[in-house]
């Protein structure tokens, strides 16, 4: 099977009963809002929130955050009330993940 999809343009894979199914960004997110969600950032952070909103762009409103950032000196682990993240830096989504383990 062979899908084409324009460079640059978001989408989102899910495996439902054993066939592929691909999803333009907005619509699997949308499913989202109101849930815990694991972010992979572009750097090297991991955010997992509860998802309020987000826009066209993918740029979300987290609240109950936790972020994990790797540093030289380990594993940094902060705590926030609501974050607003740019789009631009994911590079997955994982709805009703928890984060890294610790």
């Amino acid at each position: 099977m062979q899908v084409r999809v324009p460079v640059g343009t978001q989408i989102f894979v899910e495996i439902m009963n054993g066939k592929i199914i691909f999803f333009p960004s907005s619509e699997l997110v949308d499913k989202c809002i109101g849930s815990r969600i694991h972010i992979v950032m572009k750097s090297d952070k991991e955010i997992v929130g509860t998802l309020l909103g987000f826009d066209d762009f993918v740029n979300m409103v987290l609240e109950d955050v936790t972020e994990f950032e790797i540093t030289p000196e380990g594993r940094r682990i902060t705590k926030l009330d609501q974050i607003l993240l740019n789009g631009n830096n994911i590079t997955m989504l994982v709805p009703g993940g928890e984060g890294p383990e610790v």
